[in-house]
């Protein structure tokens, strides 16, 4: 059951997904018909889940559930990560993998794996102050604001 992303509780459980690299218009379009579909026929235990996404920077698609109407299951979340895995597969990208940090330098926004991070950190490429994905949030709230923060504020500070 497809909501309005505005329109769900802060509590909702929220699922970010970045992309090692850049989707076209034309593909970020595709996908946006794709996880329609998919979300419209998102279940668990035979209930519709109250779940909307967003698509950000043509990286990251981030799914949500709204938990109070249904929860999310283990069989409906295995069917989400099916459904990006399919996307992985179509497109040829990653989707899955949390061992890289997505981040912004200036307006462009870079993607790297973990490794490479904490080699630019250790040249002083990127700061404290450097603005990165915190994709390890879990709820709407988190997500308004604690996505895109300082690396200081984030997971990334251990690295400083």
């Amino acid at each position: 059951m497809l909501v309005d992303f505005n329109t769900l509780p802060e509590e909702s459980r929220i699922w970010i997904y970045q992309c090692n690299r850049k989707f076209s218009d034309a593909e970020f379009a595709e996908i946006e018909i794709a996880l329609k579909s998919f979300l419209e026929n998102w279940a668990a235990h035979g209930t519709g889940l109250a779940s909307s996404y967003q698509l950000k920077y043509n990286r990251f698609i981030i799914i949500a559930v709204d938990q109070e109407v249904q929860a999310a299951t283990g069989c409906s979340i295995d069917s989400s990560v099916e459904f990006i895995q399919s996307l992985e597969k179509k497109y040829n990208v990653d989707l899955l993998d949390k061992m890289n940090v997505t981040f912004k330098l200036g307006e462009h926004i870079a993607h790297k794996p973990l490794i490479d991070f904490k080699k630019m950190v250790k040249d002083k490429a990127v700061t404290e102050n450097t603005v990165v994905f915190n994709n390890l949030i879990n709820n709407i709230q988190e997500y308004n604001e604690s996505w895109e923060v300082p690396a200081i504020d984030s997971w990334h500070s251990r690295f400083f």
